[in-house]
């Protein structure tokens, strides 16, 4: 079956990381014109290391004190990257438009209350009955509605809610695939005629014990300070993960050049796929997801490449491998998450953006370090793929492609 380009215009970004707010404040860190900066926590959370969060004023975007108060973290970054992608794309404020927005979301569990955690675990501490003392400390301890504050699915209540965002909603779980299923499904459901209009993210709180602890456990996690993904290798590989609030606006072409939208690029096709991880096989996943994507692939000039690499092993590894195998069809490859860390259901959908964003700019990203090849400075690419090897599974490929036709000025 001959696989054509979608028809998915990204007409809006919003975007909360370590190095800011907005695409301008992105663009001003991460483009050509800048020595890369790095901003990363190595001492509050050693011996591990954090992309922090920016200063971030969420009263611009959720000027609510009470909407803000009912929601862990990672809600207010995605309700405020939501609000900045409604904005950029022109939406916010608009019930007409309001109204038929579908909402496709990536989300992860819910924070824990640590506190709650740590009374538990001391009270159980010296008894026999753990059972019995665990079901009293959390009959008693428990909120219920603290509980129903983690739901997944409440990212895209609160969305609904402080931005009147009114269509349907789909809440994706399942880590860095998550986001992949998020993105699939929007482009799917605006190529199928399901939808006109689609916002589509997730978000991340990487600032939290909890959080790490879980990583851990999963031997995920860098030890002994910041490095680049690619430099991880030598250490035993790991995971910095970045606070990271993403959102984009996806619209077809008729509806958005009937209000006037200018994109700031094409979501020419996704592909994901799931191996079992045994020695090698997310790498040969990748080149069949590759090849599956030949037929849209323009063979006129090099293909740059936003890796989304983890620097958890052997993912890493393999998918360093492949992408060396390709290096004669390749233009520059960037391993965004070395810049802002990896933002787990949000990663894939960031390298989307940024994708998305040099397009728009007819520009690409300098190298973050010795680790990365340079280009030429006048390097203008008209695909770029973004990958994503999930840090425990799950492989996708998207490319993102320039809308010569109307581009965003």
């Amino acid at each position: 079956m001959l696989l054509k380009r979608t028809e998915a215009w990204i007409t809006g970004i919003g975007l909360v990381s370590s190095l800011g707010e907005g695409v301008d404040a992105h663009w001003q860190e991460l483009g050509p014109h800048v020595a890369p900066t790095i901003n990363v926590d190595d001492a509050g959370y050693a011996p591990y290391s954090v992309h922090p969060l920016a200063t971030v004023d969420f009263s611009r975007q959720i000027p609510r004190i009470s909407d803000q108060r009912q929601m862990d973290r990672w809600q207010r970054i995605g309700v405020h990257a939501a609000g900045l992608a409604l904005a950029d794309a022109g939406i916010a404020g608009k019930p007409e438009l309001l109204d038929r927005i579908d909402l496709s979301i990536a989300a992860g569990n819910g924070e824990r209350d640590l506190v709650l955690d740590e009374h538990v675990l001391e009270a159980m501490e010296g008894h026999r009955d753990l059972d019995g003392t665990l079901n009293h400390q959390l009959a008693t301890g428990l909120r219920p509605t603290l509980y129903l504050g983690q739901l997944s699915n409440l990212l895209a209540g609160n969305i609904s809610i402080v931005h009147k965002a009114a269509g349907s909603s789909r809440t994706f779980k399942g880590e860095e695939m998550a986001g992949v299923a998020a993105l699939e499904d929007a482009v799917r459901r605006l190529g199928a005629g399901q939808s006109e209009l689609m916002l589509v993210g997730g978000a991340l709180n990487a600032e939290r014990k909890d959080l790490l602890l879980n990583l851990e456990l999963g031997a995920s996690l860098l030890h002994g300070g910041y490095r680049s993904v690619w430099a991880r290798r030598e250490v035993g590989g790991g995971m910095v993960p970045g606070s990271i609030g993403v959102f984009l606006v996806l619209e077809a072409p008729g509806h958005a050049a009937d209000r006037g939208a200018k994109p700031y690029a094409r979501i020419a096709a996704v592909a994901s796929d799931r191996s079992a991880r045994g020695p090698g096989e997310a790498a040969v996943t990748m080149r069949s997801l590759l090849e599956g994507l030949a037929p849209v692939v323009d063979d006129d000039r090099p293909l740059a490449v936003l890796s989304g690499a983890s620097g958890v092993e052997p993912a890493t590894s393999e998918e360093r491998q492949f992408l060396q195998e390709l290096k004669d069809a390749l233009g520059p490859t960037r391993t965004y998450g070395s810049r802002l860390g990896h933002g787990i259901e949000a990663h894939f959908i960031t390298g989307v953006a940024l994708a998305a964003l040099a397009l728009s700019k007819r520009s690409f990203y300098p190298p973050s370090d010795h680790t990365e090849s340079a280009a030429d400075t006048g390097f203008a690419c008209r695909q770029i793929l973004v990958t994503s090897l999930g840090h425990d599974c799950g492989e996708a490929l998207g490319l993102v492609e320039a809308v010569e036709e109307r581009p965003r000025g």
